[in-house]
């Protein structure tokens, strides 16, 4: 059997996507002592804590969530005013007494994500879904608070009619 090389040093090289504080939430999670426990129930487990995308689109905000493993049941979505809060928990899968683990990486526990958004949503029109694992959430903006595209006229019409009632004395 090959060996199993569990490898937590940072890599040298910049990721595309390497976040700035992931290394200081990485120091203050490491338990020196962690691999000296005898069984992965006398760890210390590490939160739960799905990582959301939240983008802002002409008609609405939508959030992506990865929450592998969790199902429908064990989700609460709920709105408060202009406030969204998301909260879930992942089950520990059991173990037998004489299971032998060459990696245990994997979170499990509860977590509870918040969210203000801003004024001018559609708390009405919400629509949440899960499917492969991966939580979606659709808030739409009231029409009052869609942004619209402005029509361009040509500026010597917009002038002239301005400047031609200038003259008449009607400005």
């Amino acid at each position: 059997m090959a060996n199993l090389i569990r490898r937590n040093e940072p890599s040298t090289q910049t990721p595309a996507g390497w976040e700035p504080f992931q290394l200081m939430r990485e120091v203050l999670g490491w338990d020196p002592f962690a691999e000296m426990m005898p069984t992965p129930s006398a760890r210390r487990e590490t939160a739960f804590a799905p990582r959301f995308e939240v983008k802002e689109t002409k008609i609405a905000y939508v959030f992506h969530a990865d929450l592998p493993g969790i199902d429908d049941k064990d989700l609460d979505i709920t709105m408060n005013g202009n406030r969204l809060t998301v909260s879930g928990k992942r089950e520990a899968e059991t173990h037998a007494e004489d299971d032998r683990f060459y990696a245990y990486e994997r979170s499990y526990g509860s977590f509870t994500r918040a969210f203000t958004l801003p004024e001018g949503v559609d708390v009405d029109g919400a629509d949440a879904a899960l499917k492969n694992g991966v939580l979606t959430i659709s808030i739409p903006k009231r029409p009052e608070h869609q942004s619209r595209k402005i029509s361009l006229r040509g500026i010597g019409e917009k002038v002239k009619g301005v400047l031609g009632a200038k003259d008449k004395g009607e400005a």
